[in-house]
């Protein structure tokens, strides 16, 4: 049975802290230190990963790495603050670097923020890295352990032979084995969940007890609960289509927003977490709920 497992991006990336940063500044004489507290307390907001390390060039600054399930257009203004109040806090120059999980559409992602007001300018530059541009191969090669759970989403890893691989190499080592439960989720981003569940050896069931699938559905339910309101409802709803379907799966909310019923509304809630496609919950719509 799959272990509880905790999966935050700290624990990744502490995995193999030296390759990380060397991965992310493509600084090759980089050392990683402490992974510092990276709580802000003036914007109560936590930053991923923090990491003290040092370069014979640069010397000592900070590596500021923040992961988004799919890129926001706030961001860049984000990252400028981050920076900042990383600065702030510990008086090391920082590294930002933004790493984007799945694509959300093929507008470019800017990498730097600027602002110009009265002649007064605030200019921030910040590495992009998108998972879904990145080989897969490096995930394998260098080696980059962190990386192995987002296989299934990088580039050249949506295979079942490929998630096979990472998934082997997983269950192989300890400190590995407790991440296979990510590598599933991402898998059914790519892979019918039928296939997820023969190359894993689990009931996907299982999948609803990571700390990742937790996360990505907790905001859209606790809108959702929130009071029992329609409107609370249909703003979970949304949440949860453009997460897990992107634009595609916002297209469907006209046909929901038709839906008053509290309790459908909840089902079709808990129905997104379940199908695979967008077509099979266009499926459930028009034959439960219309």
């Amino acid at each position: 049975m799959i272990k509880p497992a905790d999966v935050s991006t700290k624990r990744l990336i502490s995995l193999a802290p030296d390759n990380w940063v060397k991965w992310v500044t493509q600084i090759p004489d980089i050392v990683a230190g402490e992974i510092l507290n990276s709580e802000f307390q003036w914007i109560s907001r936590e930053s991923d990963v923090l990491i003290r390390v040092e370069s014979p060039q640069h010397g000592k600054f900070l590596v500021l790495n923040e992961l988004q399930l799919r890129y926001k257009p706030e961001m860049p203004r984000r990252m400028r603050a981050y920076a900042a109040l990383a600065e702030e806090k510990y008086h090391l120059p920082t590294y930002p670097v933004l790493i984007n999980i799945l694509k959300a559409s093929d507008a470019e992602i800017p990498t730097s923020y600027a602002l110009n007001i009265a002649g007064l300018r605030a200019i921030q530059d910040y590495r992009v890295i998108n998972l879904w541009e990145v080989d897969v191969n490096i995930a394998f090669a260098q080696p980059l352990p962190s990386l192995l759970p987002f296989v299934p989403i990088l580039k050249g890893g949506d295979n079942e032979s490929t998630i096979r691989d990472a998934l082997r190499i997983l269950r192989a080592d300890e400190q590995l084995n407790q991440l296979e439960t990510v590598l599933g989720f991402f898998a059914t981003f790519v892979l019918d969940s039928a296939i997820v569940q023969q190359i894993l050896r689990w009931d996907m069931a299982l999948l609803e007890q990571s700390p990742w699938y937790q996360e990505i559905f907790s905001k859209g339910e606790a809108r959702g609960e929130l009071r029992g309101r329609k409107e609370e409802l249909y703003s979970g709803i949304e949440l949860a289509l453009e997460i897990k379907f992107g634009n595609q799966g916002l297209e469907l909310m006209p046909i929901i927003s038709q839906i008053t019923d509290l309790q459908n509304l909840k089902a079709i809630q808990q129905a997104i977490k379940t199908v695979n496609t967008v077509n099979e919950l266009q499926q459930i719509l028009s034959t439960n709920f219309t």
